[in-house]
């Protein structure tokens, strides 16, 4: 079943999401509609998280190197600067790349649920695609989201600002939880995890 915005409100009272936004920001300055944001906080059936601004890394090309999820190369890896304008923090993802960043909100999955993360159509109608990924039932720590620019044009991701949307299905209790079974991104902090196998 997928949980609605009274029960992910009481999950982050316990502990869910830290920090947490009981409401949907639009706009900083809501009363006078100024300094909108990319909506980020909790929707009707959902919670649009926020990038951090602590770290986003791009893949560069290292020639004579070929990726190996098994065996990955931190040299292929080359962190971006943080912008900032009238607009709000930023890094930029140039175009036809691939970047890592984490989420600025930390979570601690309850034990009978699995969370996915979709993007948010505002930066799809960019050509951002943000990669479906799923924190299982108990994992902890600050997931590591992960962009692809599809597009012919460098894109501003916002710091501080929504990302991505996590949804949250409960299912019938597990035998074993990610956290049982020790998991590799179990308890990532707020930079970019790279765990080996």
């Amino acid at each position: 079943m997928l949980k609605n915005d009274r029960w992910i409100n009481e999950q982050a009272a316990a502990g869910m999401l830290e920090p947490f936004q009981p409401q949907l920001v639009r706009h900083l300055d809501p009363e006078n509609s100024e300094k909108p944001v990319l909506s980020f906080g909790c929707s009707s059936y959902g919670y649009d998280l926020r990038l951090s601004p602590q770290e986003f890394l791009i893949f560069r090309h290292v020639p004579g190197t070929i990726m190996n999820p098994k065996r990955f190369n931190p040299a292929n890896l080359e962190p971006v600067p943080l912008h900032e304008d009238e607009d709000g923090a930023y890094f930029i993802l140039p175009a036809h790349s691939y970047g890592l960043g984490v989420a600025l909100e930390k979570m601690r999955v309850p034990p009978n649920i699995t969370v996915i993360c979709l993007g948010k159509s505002t930066y799809a109608r960019l050509g951002i695609i943000v990669n479906t990924t799923p924190a299982e039932a108990s994992w902890e720590g600050h997931l590591t989201l992960e962009f692809s620019n599809s597009s012919g044009a460098d894109c501003r991701i916002y710091a501080n600002e929504g990302i991505c949307q996590l949804l949250f299905f409960e299912g019938d209790p597990c035998e074993t939880t990610y956290k049982d079974r020790a998991g590799k991104y179990q308890h990532q902090p707020e930079r970019v995890t790279l765990a080996r196998i």
